[in-house]
């Protein structure tokens, strides 16, 4: 679906490099925030298009909020609006992480700063958490759905491959669709059949 409003340049690049400082410790920490800012505040798009191409982005190679970034501000502004997104997302964490990284050489080994590291990590994980809370609402759409997310789960704790488990969900939900799609053309063609049946009688009126 196209947005509802066509956002400048200017406005990506802002956006991501407001939002990018929020997902300390990892991209899926910035999910509730990118919902907030471009569904709730700004309504560039809906809330199933931005969750199709989040589960787009955590699917592709490399970091989850970079690539969030990029197909984002592409599917707002093409090619521009890509390149904005990516370098509004990729700052703010690039001086970040420089400066994190010269404050814990400095009292990295405080019991202090071990507390603080602590607290940042179950923070980060109640944001992970209510990310897959809320994509799952959207996500999880029938019984096949839910069903095909208990197997994405037991495939993890496992130990398979990510890889495996998108390609499968790939390779199933593409079958699926086409056996929906079949069915639906078997109960359409049904459902003409009857109707012909029905009809059929009436040439006894020409006899």
């Amino acid at each position: 679906m196209q947005p509802d409003t066509q956002p400048s340049i200017l406005s990506l690049f802002w956006t991501f490099l407001k939002l990018s400082p929020v997902s300390f410790g990892g991209g899926y920490a910035i999910f509730p925030a990118l919902e907030r800012e471009i569904v709730d505040k700004r309504q560039w798009m809906t809330t199933d298009t931005l969750t199709d191409t989040l589960s787009l982005a955590s699917a592709a190679p490399g970091g989850v909020g970079v690539n969030a970034a990029i197909l984002l501000g592409y599917r707002l502004g093409h090619g521009r609006g890509a390149l904005a997104a990516s370098i509004g997302s990729i700052l703010p964490s690039f001086l970040i992480v420089l400066a994190l990284y010269a404050l814990y050489a400095k009292i990295g080994s405080s019991a202090k700063a071990e507390a603080a590291l602590t607290g940042i990590t179950w923070g980060v994980m109640s944001l992970i958490l209510f990310s897959a809370v809320r994509i799952g609402k959207t996500a999880v759409k029938d019984r096949t759905t839910f069903i095909l997310l208990l197997l994405a789960l037991m495939g993890l704790l496992l130990g398979l491959a990510p890889v495996y488990i998108i390609l499968a969900g790939i390779a199933i939900g593409m079958f699926y669709a086409m056996f929906r799609r079949s069915q639906r053309n078997i109960q359409s063609l049904n459902s003409t059949n009857k109707s012909g049946k029905q009809e059929d009688p009436s040439y006894m009126y020409f006899i």
